[in-house]
Order: structure tokens, then sequence, then C-alpha cells
């Protein structure tokens, strides 16, 4: 990979953490974004504890799936193995976003899973959105869970930890890492009123066809709209 290449990637990274830090998805010192290097086992990922207003693509860590790091100063997010979990198993993706966004984070905690409330839910995340069974940070046991919990989705909720989300760009993974602040916001405020009216699977196909073609990542497809 040349280094104009490598730059570019670089600055795919800083722009999407600067974005979910703007946004309210992270604060400092918490959450991870990483990108893909294209036809090699290597990724590029946030260092460990991201301050993100001062951020820059000098702190982005050059590394191997096997955990080498290539690249020199900073260390790579002490979470990067649930980074890797997703690139091994998913071809398709080129970004995977880890964030601690409140109202998912709330969810995670009490472990609510989010139904199917809006259609915009199928068409960029697949479905509902599940949560993996709890195990210790950093952990195999950590990113096993939450890639089984991620189903042929593009979300998962971590039990009492936050958000997993990945896309078929940095673009795709921000949006995802969005959306599920948004449902988990929409899901909490509806239970406040008595209850979310989930949207029946019935009505869910005719957003399936524009998940599978723009933004699903899962080898095969094989998921429901709904639990």
């Amino acid at each position: 990979m040349s280094l104009i290449n490598e730059d570019l990637l670089r600055i795919e990274v800083v722009n999407g953490a600067k974005k979910v830090f703007q946004k309210g998805l992270v604060q400092a010192g918490e959450g991870n974004i990483s990108f893909r290097i294209p036809n090699k086992d290597e990724l590029l990922i946030t260092p460990t504890f991201n301050t993100y207003d001062d951020f820059e693509k000098a702190d982005i860590v050059h590394m191997k799936f096997n955990g080498k790091v290539l690249s020199e100063g900073r260390l790579p997010s002490s979470e990067y193995k649930l980074h890797v979990a997703v690139y091994q198993l998913r071809p398709k993706v080129m970004a995977v976003i880890h964030t601690h966004s409140p109202y998912a984070t709330i969810m995670s905690a009490a472990i609510k899973k989010i139904p199917v409330i809006i259609e915009e839910q199928v068409i960029f995340l697949g479905g509902y959105i599940d949560v993996s069974e709890f195990a210790s940070a950093h952990t195999d046991e950590f990113s096993k869970n939450a890639i089984q919990a991620l189903g042929t989705r593009n979300a998962t909720l971590m039990a009492n930890h936050g958000v997993l989300v990945c896309g078929r760009s940095m673009k795709h993974a921000v949006k995802m890492a969005e959306l599920v602040e948004k449902l988990a916001w929409i899901h909490y405020g509806a239970t406040l009123m008595g209850g979310t009216i989930s949207i029946s699977e019935n009505s869910c196909p005719m957003f399936i066809d524009d998940f599978e073609s723009k933004f699903s990542t899962h080898r095969e497809f094989t998921s429901r709209c709904e639990e």
C-alpha cells in the first residue's frame, strides 16, 4: 500500500472518529473506530484512550489482524480483537465502530433488545437490535458474544458495555452508530409512554431488498426482520 493510500485511509478513520464524537456517541477516552486495509489482514484503528478533539492522522495505529503493530507512536485500542473478529467473519465490512452512546448503553445495561420500530431500521441495520451475552471486555469471549449477537445484521448492543456497528464504508458505519442511538432513544421514550409498538414482520419485505443490495455486510442472508 502506498503512503498516499495509507494517508487517505487514515483520514477516513480520523473523520469517522470526529463525527461520532461530535454527535455525542462517545466521550474522550472511550469507544474505538477502525478501517480495513483492502486486500490485507491489516487495519487502521484509533489508539487507546483517544481524546477525539485533538485527534490527528498520525495518532492512528496501523496493525495486523494478529495484533502486531506496524506503526510507531501510539498503542492501539485494547479492543482491537473485536474489530478483527468482525473483519475476519465479514469480508464486505470496511469499517467498524464501537460507541458508548447514552441511550443505547442504557439498553445494553438493562439487557433490552430494540425491536423493529421504524422502516429505516430494516433498510440500514437489517432488523431488530440484539444484545450479546455479558463477557469481560478485551477477551475472546467478548468478541465471540458480540459476533453471535450481530447475526446477519449490522449492529448489536453488548451487554453492560455499549454498541457495535459495521458498514461497507466509514460513512455507512457512522450512519449505523447514529441510527442505533436514535432507535434506543425512541424505544426508551415509547416505553415511558406505555410501551413500544413494533412493526409486524409482514411489513418488512419491501425494505429487505434495499438492505441486501446497499448495506448488508453478512455472507448470506438468512435473518428475519423481527426476533
